[in-house]
């Protein structure tokens, strides 16, 4: 299927690793321009080089600290016309909410809720005015089925979901439509950690807290990242022009609701 993508461009945040990474390929291979952006400029540089090698694709990159306000407005004029948004960042730490500050909610709301917002922001009005857009949130499967030690990351996506629930419905007569994917466990750098926090705070091996978390997806596997990176390309694409404001969960079946 032609996905109707060539000539767009796309920033993709967090794009140097993990989800982000397989997002901004998958895009690529459709013949998208796509810009990555993350802190360390390394991580970029190969990342970059990787996409390009993998299908000749033209990828740029920018670091930026997704919690500056001036780094967020640099990013976005740099890369001029964004016709495709995803945005993304790394979860805040699991833990007890009793040990939370308030800093710590903030810094968690920052990066998770606001940051993304703000970016929407800064890219929404080009977007209505040229008749086209597609923004992306890379959420969490938590969103649908919050986890237990992850309240930072539970209250601060489900904001998020909240607020880009309205907006998709007053920008979908533009052309622009808002769509958010929500992962659960995905073979990914964030994956390896939150096994580390478990078996840390139940003082089994590491092995034993990954082996329990899959004995609960019925599809007997972590995700793919590829399969993810390919989904965004999707609700990216031309063909996702009636679909807004939706919660697309891609967990493996581990979600036991009909809804």
């Amino acid at each position: 299927m032609d996905l109707g993508l060539a000539g767009r461009r796309a920033l993709v945040c967090g794009g140097s690793k993990g989800l982000g990474f397989a997002c901004a390929r998958a895009l690529a291979q459709e013949g998208v321009a796509v810009t990555i952006t993350a802190r360390g400029e390394a991580g970029l540089a190969a990342a970059a080089a990787a996409i390009r090698a993998s299908c000749g694709a033209e990828v740029g990159w920018t670091a930026a600290d997704m919690r500056s306000e001036a780094d967020r407005a640099r990013l976005v004029a740099g890369v001029g016309q964004v016709d495709i948004l995803v945005t993304n960042a790394g979860g805040p730490p699991p833990g007890d909410f009793r040990n939370w500050s308030a800093a710590d909610w903030h810094r968690a709301l920052e990066l998770n809720m606001l940051a993304p917002i703000d970016l929407i922001r800064l890219v929404i009005d080009g977007m209505t005015a040229r008749g086209f857009g597609r923004i992306i949130n890379i959420t969490s499967g938590a969103v649908k089925a919050p986890l237990p030690g992850l309240g930072l990351s539970n209250g601060a996506r489900a904001g998020l979901t909240g607020f880009v629930a309205g907006l998709s419905r007053e920008v979908v007569r533009h052309g622009v439509t808002i769509n958010n994917l929500l992962p659960s466990a995905f073979r990914t750098e964030r994956l390896d950690l939150t096994a580390r926090t478990i078996a840390a705070e139940k003082g089994v091996p590491e092995e034993e807290a990954m082996a329990d978390r899959l004995a609960g997806i019925p599809a007997g596997r972590f995700g793919d990242p590829d399969d993810f990176g390919a989904a965004c390309a999707f609700f990216a694409s031309a063909r996702m022009g009636y679909v807004t404001g939706q919660n697309l969960l891609m967990d493996g079946g581990s979600f036991r609701g009909t809804l």
